[in-house]
Formats: structure tokens, C-alpha cells, sequence
């Protein structure tokens, strides 16, 4: 029996979130990755709820940045809209996998999940201008290819796509996994366009932050018909995890990146392994 006033937990939330956003923004991770585990690990509440909270804490920040990005080329719609159609309908997928299942089997899986995004985080050396010297027929037909303006150079940049089929087919699993864990995508979104099909980090950052708005949509509209969100979770975490995020840009030029990114990762191992142990029981 919870004797806390019905106040605390929100409030909680809202400082918990609050810290949390500042550390994403530092780390470059989006806050769904971390909320959904460290939530689900420290604070009373059911994993269903947890999931559909994050999705929307994981939208909001999309749905706040997506305008500027795609105002300055960052996010690119012509590479957005093929990738968002296929996640967004694995993503529905998915979230009705992850209200079906028992809740020990989605806790398990969420911790091998959120263990292999930290040794994803550890071991990837992102590639600020990938070479890609020929386009795939692929990337060709859908139009995958654009320019922006470096701003620190003020050169404007071409970029085209390859591997595009690749990418596309794992696209269906992130899909998948974001719905039903609630944890948003961009963890995977990144790598994805960045690593494989050849886009440069400013776009694939800008493109997948993009696509969280339209994946998250889908999944969230899940949890909503299921009555997966409440209020009284939902605001304080989107609120804290906003000014959070403004305090994080902020704090972002006296940072070292690296010690917070390295934080992170020591974070998602703890809160992986605890996930772990907590669905299997132990």
C-alpha cells in the first residue's frame, strides 16, 4: 500500500524527468530510451503505463523540433516519408505485441533490449560525411537524395543514399521494437541512415528526430485506445523532460560529451540489467 499523497509521484516525476531531459540532450540520446527503463525500474508503476508515457515523451520532443529541421534541410522528406510508412505500421504491430504479451516476457525483452543499445552507443563511430560514390536503384526511384548548408562553413552539401533496400528491411524490426517497448527510435534511426544507407549525420539526426513524430503517433494511439496513458504521468514527464531539454542546449557548450555519453551508457547497462532481472524474476 502506497501511502505517498496522490502529489508525489508526479512531482517526483517531473524533477526525475527534468534531469533527464538535461542528460539526453547532453548524451544525444532521445529521452524515450532512458525514460521507459529507469522509470519502470524506480518508480510504482505498471509497465503498460510506463510504455505509453514514454511514447509520448518521445513524441513531444520529436513534434517540438521537427518544423526547425525540416526549415533548414536537416530532415529530408522525401527520405523520411518511405521509412516512416513501414515503422509506423510495425510500430502499431508492435505495440499490440507488447500489450498482449505478459508483462515478465516485454520486461524481459525490454532489458536485452536496453542492453544492446548500450553496447550499440559504445561501440558506434558515427561518420559525420559518409562517401556513397554511386545511388542504388532504390534510393534512385524514391528520390533519396538532397542538399543542405553547413552552417560552421557555410558549404552546401549533396548527399545520396545507398543500400537503401537494407535500411528499408530493418526498418520493420525498429518499427517493431519501438511500439512495444515505447522507446521511441532514434537510437537505431541514427545509425541506420547514418552507417548503412550513407546519409550525413546532420540529416539522419534531423530525419530520424522527424520520424519519431510519425512512428510514435502510430504506437501511441495503441496505448491510448487501451487506456495505457494517464494524465497524471504523461504531463509531469513531458513538462520535466522539456525544460530539461532547454536546460540540456544550454549546458551542452561547457559539457564534455563524451564523460555524459559514457554516463549514459553506464546508465542503460545498470537499467538493462535490472530490467533484466526484474522479468525474469530475480
Amino acid at each position: 500500500m502506497d501511502n505517498h499523497p496522490w502529489w508525489f509521484w508526479p512531482t517526483a516525476l517531473l524533477f526525475f524527468c527534468f534531469i533527464l531531459g538535461i542528460i539526453a540532450v547532453m548524451a544525444g540520446v532521445g529521452g524515450g530510451v532512458l525514460f521507459v527503463p529507469l522509470v519502470s525500474g524506480f518508480f510504482p508503476f505498471h509497465l503498460d503505463f510506463v510504455r505509453g508515457a514514454g511514447l509520448l515523451v518521445a513524441l513531444a520532443g520529436a513534434l517540438a523540433a521537427g518544423p526547425g529541421l525540416l526549415r533548414r534541410n536537416f530532415a529530408n522528406l522525401r527520405l523520411a516519408l518511405p521509412v516512416a510508412l513501414i515503422a509506423s505500421a510495425c510500430a502499431i504491430v508492435g505495440a499490440m505485441l507488447g500489450l498482449a504479451l505478459p508483462t515478465n516476457v516485454v520486461q524481459t525483452c525490454l532489458g536485452a533490449t536496453i542492453l544492446g543499445i548500450a553496447v550499440l552507443l559504445l561501440m558506434s563511430k558515427n561518420s559525420v560525411r559518409p562517401v556513397v560514390t554511386k545511388q542504388d536503384a532504390v534510393g534512385l526511384a524514391l528520390g533519396m537524395n538532397g542538399v543542405f548548408l553547413e552552417p560552421s562553413t557555410g558549404e552546401v552539401v549533396e548527399w545520396k543514399t545507398h543500400r537503401t533496400l537494407v535500411g528499408l528491411l530493418l526498418f520493420i524490426a525498429i518499427g517493431i521494437m519501438a511500439g512495444m517497448f515505447g522507446l521511441g527510435a532514434g537510437w537505431a534511426n541514427v545509425p541506420v541512415l547514418n552507417l548503412l544507407m550513407g546519409v550525413p549525420l546532420k540529416v539522419g539526426v534531423g530525419t530520424s528526430k522527424f520520424l519519431l513524430s510519425i512512428t510514435d503517433t502510430s504506437a501511441a494511439w495503441v496505448y491510448l485506445n487501451q487506456g495505457c496513458v494517464i494524465p497524471l504521468m504523461a504531463v509531469p514527464s513531458i513538462v520535466g523532460l522539456m525544460l530539461g531539454s532547454v536546460v540540456g542546449v544550454r549546458l551542452l557548450a561547457v559539457a564534455k560529451p563524451k564523460f555524459i555519453r559514457y554516463m549514459v551508457i553506464i546508465v542503460l547497462f545498470f537499467s538493462g540489467a535490472k530490467a533484466l532481472l526484474k522479468g525474469l524474476g530475480w
